[in-house]
């Protein structure tokens, strides 16, 4: 069995995914044009070149350690190599990973054909998170950690605070990693979108009949005029205000739009590349997208048709956000952000400050104020009245991933509890800011392993945090005190509240979706 170049850069790209180094990532994947292979990647275990590489390693040792009549050479064993010992046999004149490879397959065939040989026909998967990740960026399509399975130790959750299997519902069904989850905002149907080239909706409600049906939504191009497979990541979803519509994004660069039902209403097909995140306005008319073709799109969820294609960013767009229900703003990995208005052909306010890639922005309830997070490890709060930074947030010790504002204060529904602001970062911890004072009030330090994300409950009493530590924890906001905790069984991608606030939705690595029912 040969190995082309193709199927290596393939499983360098994605242990830079499962690494956590999703911009990296990224970047090498545009540069090997692993775009351009038919690899398909829905194929390709989780750590496969973790994998690969040790028992790369043990052939290696196994070559130099035997003569070729069979004895043992100078007598002795030679001792396990590490990876740094055999640098210079692995990585020097030898080929590479490439060698490995082709050792492993001509000694005996260890690698099985369906993990790097390449469906003929059919486009590989592609991590988006890249994720929001990942996961670039903010494409919401996240790193699969090997760390977080072979390195950390499970916290001890105490008795009290964790939740029973009994009030965890656990859905099977995707066949690849569970990028994003969100629910119904009237309802309790849980979507989700996965590597797998799916979305799924999932009936919670309690007139289910006991179980929990599932809704396959394939996301497929066409090709030879058929439809196929795209065999690309379901990167981005949100339901319209309503609850009638499902948007989702993709990584083959179409967004589309879903009925409740699960059935296809509209693709929308003008991006050039990776879709990263999609939000539905308030009022349920505009659809915006941003891509890795570094720009933002308004499409008419009733026509389909792109409104208006906004080209300012000079790099991808990872995020955007909506002021209002004609005003946005966007960010990218060139450090920007701008504000942009339906009919405006310039951004209506940039702001610059950041000093490594703007992985989410958020407008708070109000729309008043708009905060961002980056690489650079910081937070910062913008105003519209000004062009520095009202607030520049420094505490976490590593890249920040998301924010999330509390629908509290202010122009919601708990206009009598203060508004705050959640933090999730790689340093594994989430962070809860009072951003009228400018100021941390609890760090929460349970998780031991990078934070994705972070959602505060419909009342805003508590928030949920998913890490890549297969914990979903649940906190007091304004205590700061663990409440709830779940060890799951695979790292946490996403997590989400119901409309009713009593079940917490979370999706997995494992390509697991689990909904925790917090009722007494």
């Amino acid at each position: 069995m040969s190995i082309t170049s193709d199927e290596v850069n393939f499983l360098v790209y994605r242990y830079l995914q499962e690494s956590g180094f999703s911009h990296s990532a990224f970047t090498f994947g545009i540069e090997s044009h692993i775009s351009q292979s038919n690899i398909n990647g829905t194929l390709v275990p989780p750590a496969a070149l973790i994998s690969i590489l040790q028992k790369g390693l043990q052939y290696v040792e196994a070559e130099i350690s035997i003569n070729e009549d069979g004895t043992v050479f100078d007598g002795r064993p030679i001792e396990s190599l590490s990876l740094i010992d055999a640098n210079t046999r692995l990585f020097g004149g030898r080929g590479g990973v490439a060698d490995i490879l082709t050792v492993m397959a001509a000694t005996d065939g260890s690698i099985p054909d369906k993990e790097v040989t390449p469906q003929k026909g059919v486009s590989k998967r592609e991590n988006a998170r890249a994720p929001g990740p990942p996961c670039i960026g903010q494409p919401r399509v996240l790193p699969y950690s090997p760390a977080a399975d072979n390195h950390s130790k499970p916290m001890d959750i105490d008795g009290d605070v964790e939740i029973p299997p009994s009030k965890a519902t656990v859905l099977r069904g995707h066949e690849s990693e569970v990028f994003i989850c969100a629910w119904n905002p009237v309802s309790d149907l849980l979507a989700s979108g996965s590597g797998d080239s799916t979305a799924r909706i999932w009936n919670l409600n309690e007139n289910s009949n006991g179980g929990s049906t599932q809704l396959v939504l394939r996301h497929c191009i066409r090709e030879g005029g058929h439809d196929v497979p795209s065999n690309k990541d379901v990167t981005s979803l949100d339901w319209n205000s309503d609850g009638t519509l499902l948007a989702t994004g993709s990584y083959d660069g179409f967004a589309r739009i879903w009925t409740e039902d699960g059935n296809l209403a509209s693709t929308l097909g003008q991006h050039k590349g990776p879709i990263f995140a999609l939000k539905w306005n308030k009022k349920g008319n505009y659809i915006l997208s941003a891509g890795v073709d570094k720009t933002t799109i308004i499409w008419d969820a009733h026509t389909g048709e792109a409104k208006q294609q906004f080209p300012f960013h000079s790099a991808p767009a990872l995020d955007v956000d909506w002021q209002n229900n004609t005003t946005f703003a966007s960010c990218s990995t060139d450090m920007c952000i701008h504000v942009c208005r339906l009919g405006c052909d310039r951004p209506v306010k940039t702001f610059q400050g950041h000093t490594n890639e703007v992985n989410a922005i958020k407008w708070d309830p109000s729309g008043m104020l708009l905060a961002s997070c980056s690489d650079d490890m910081t937070l910062k709060i913008w105003s519209m009245k000004q062009d520095t930074c009202v607030h520049d947030l420094q505490a976490h010790s590593k890249e920040i991933y998301t924010i999330k504002w509390s629908p509290t204060g202010p122009a919601t529904t708990n206009p009598n509890s203060s508004i705050m602001l959640a933090s999730a970062s790689f340093d594994s911890t989430v962070r809860l800011w009072d951003v009228e004072r400018g100021v941390c009030v609890h760090t929460l330090t349970k998780h031991q392993e990078p934070v994705y994300s972070v959602a505060f409950s419909p009342d805003g009493n508590y928030l949920a945090s998913g890490s890549f530590d297969k914990c979903v924890h649940i906190w007091n906001t304004q205590s700061g005190s663990l409440v709830h905790s779940y060890r799951g069984t695979g790292g946490i991608f996403e997590v989400c509240w119901n409309a009713r606030g009593d079940k917490v939705g979370a999706s997995a690595s494992d390509g697991s979706v689990c909904v925790l029912d917090l009722r007494k």
